[in-house]
């Protein structure tokens, strides 16, 4: 998304249409094999006591799901749901989509758009302003 969002910005290309369409793609579950994190362990799952990260969420639901519990350094895979953090391969709770909006799509695109007198809100918002 950023590669090419830059791209059509660098070479003044139409982009307003494809940020709304990557958006509303998203949303609508099109690009769900591409929205897995994936992000090693640093420490033993036990070490993990506050502030638990997503990824470890993730790994201590593989061995209730039946799946090989993770190790330190083993990589994880795992989406962002309704629920919470799962295991990709397991997800059981539909996705969060709009957290991928909010946190990959939005931050991405609100980088470079400001610089165009644009944003990421005024290219997706379904709301009319008034002023």
């Amino acid at each position: 998304f950023q590669e090419e969002l830059y791209r059509r910005i660098f070479f003044q290309q139409a982009f307003a249409g494809y940020v709304k369409e990557v958006t509303e793609r998203v949303l609508a579950g099109a690009e769900d094999e591409r929205l897995v994190y994936r992000k090693r362990l640093r420490r033993k799952l036990a070490d993990y006591q506050r502030n638990v990260p997503p990824h470890v969420q993730a790994a201590r639901l593989c061995g209730e799901r039946g799946l090989p519990v993770p190790a330190r350094g083993d990589w994880i895979e795992y989406v962002i749901t309704t629920s919470g953090p799962e295991p990709a391969t397991q997800a059981r709770a539909p996705l969060d989509y709009q957290h991928y909006v909010d946190r990959q799509l939005a931050p991405v695109a609100d980088g470079i758009l400001g610089f165009v007198g644009s944003s990421f809100r005024a290219l997706t918002d379904k709301q009319i302003g008034l002023f």
